[in-house]
């Protein structure tokens, strides 16, 4: 097989011609090789920067391609990663936290949750993770409700003590109203006889 036939590149039909001439020894490859050395500067350099061009277009097509490649990486990027992992963990370090200084004071609440439960050691996929995630957040802030509704019961004793304390008072000051509605009929009695006497001694 002729030296044409191995090139790795592909052949183009000026290439195959010449191939054939000189399979056919109506050319030879020294006088194709002279040829071609005996080419003009201004073809040659006008060659070579079209070489020149169509490589770095590759380059700058293969760039591309990796900076596309990274922003999808960037944008889809695995919940697997470490920086995603450190900050689930750092929110369940808190979440846990929390949770332990609310069961401090559930005792019958932390006995249960001491118990052993069946498949509770099940490694969570990482397509799931993120729910995970909003389910902690959801946790969160249902222990933050739950532990206002606790401090709302707790104080309702107050409440009611602050509220029979009122009553105490109202009835305290109905009565000092009471007192003071018979002292001002007493002043007016009083009065209303003295009037009365004065009336009498200068009549007479």
């Amino acid at each position: 097989m002729h030296q044409w036939d191995l090139s790795p590149f592909s052949v183009t039909p000026a290439a195959s011609l010449l191939a054939r001439c000189v399979s056919k020894d109506i050319l030879s490859q020294g006088e194709i090789d002279s040829a071609s050395s005996r080419l003009s500067p201004i073809f040659s350099n006008q060659l070579r920067e079209a070489e020149q061009r169509i490589r770095t277009q590759r380059q700058l097509d293969q760039l591309q391609l990796e900076m596309d490649l990274l922003k999808m990486e960037k944008k889809s990027a695995d919940v697997t990663n470490s920086f995603y992992l450190s900050r689930r963990f750092q929110m369940l370090q808190m979440f846990c936290g929390h949770l332990q200084d609310l069961l401090k004071e559930q005792n019958s609440l932390r006995q249960r949750l001491m118990k052993p439960l069946g498949r509770t050691n099940l490694p969570v996929q990482a397509h799931l993770q993120r729910f995970v995630v909003d389910v902690v957040k959801m946790l969160l802030d249902f222990i933050q409700t739950l532990e206002e509704k606790l401090t709302s019961v707790r104080c309702s004793p107050s409440a009611i003590d602050r509220l029979a304390q009122l009553n105490t008072s109202l009835a305290q000051l109905l009565a000092h109203v009471a007192d003071v509605e018979s002292l001002s009929n007493q002043v007016l009695q009083r009065k209303e006889a003295h009037s009365s006497k004065q009336s009498d001694s200068s009549a007479g």
